[in-house]
């Protein structure tokens, strides 16, 4: 098993819409409709992202230019600069763009800022529904990172709801603490506790 759900390659869209600069508002406002997105990525000719058009950057565009607007491209209209993320990104760091940003969606882009996918508030959230028995595996996969494997096979990992309880025994009280916060690190994890016994 590998550890899953940490980044944002994990969790995000690769199916995106996106038009280019010479895009007109006409045909950003179909796309956004068609597709049922609120934003597309613009993007240049060699596939980088250079900008996004939202439902707000249209809706100001259309108040300003008094519904005048058959003029306009993608690139009057994008909102600059980019606030992308990259695949191997934390999931966290995608999450606290988001809400410095007041985002609901941010481009995946590769080392040359080219477009590989979308990651949406809803993608971030998925770390969430993960199930019961995924959860449990991933706690004993990084169990397996910081324990010798046979003190990490005598420790038995239960999950229930997304709750997370440790038994078994451990030689060492020091590491309980550090167990307790590896648990509650791993995405989808809601709480955890730590019922090992440490010999005196």
């Amino acid at each position: 098993m590998t550890s899953q759900w940490n980044t944002v390659g994990e969790v995000m869209t690769r199916a995106v819409v996106a038009v280019g600069r010479d895009a007109t508002f006409r045909e950003i406002l179909e796309t956004l409709q068609r597709w049922k997105v609120s934003a597309v990525p613009v993007l240049a000719g060699d596939g980088r992202v250079v900008g996004v058009v939202s439902e707000a950057d249209l809706l100001e565009a259309e108040d300003r230019e008094k519904g005048n607007t058959d003029g306009l491209t993608a690139a009057a209209l994008m909102s600059v600069p980019v606030v992308s993320v990259h695949a191997t990104s934390p999931t966290a760091e995608a999450a606290r763009a988001m809400a410095r940003g007041h985002f609901k969606r941010l481009p995946v882009v590769d080392a040359e800022d080219c477009l590989i996918g979308i990651v949406s508030r809803s993608d971030l959230l998925k770390i969430h529904l993960r199930t019961d028995e995924d959860l449990a595996d991933q706690v004993r996969f990084e169990l397996l990172a910081v324990l010798k494997p046979e003190l990490a096979s005598a420790v038995n990992v239960h999950a229930r709801e997304g709750r997370i309880t440790l038994t078994g025994t451990l030689p060492d009280a020091s590491a309980l603490p550090v167990l307790e916060r590896l648990v509650r690190a791993v995405p989808g994890v809601v709480d955890a506790e730590v019922r090992l016994v440490a010999p005196n």
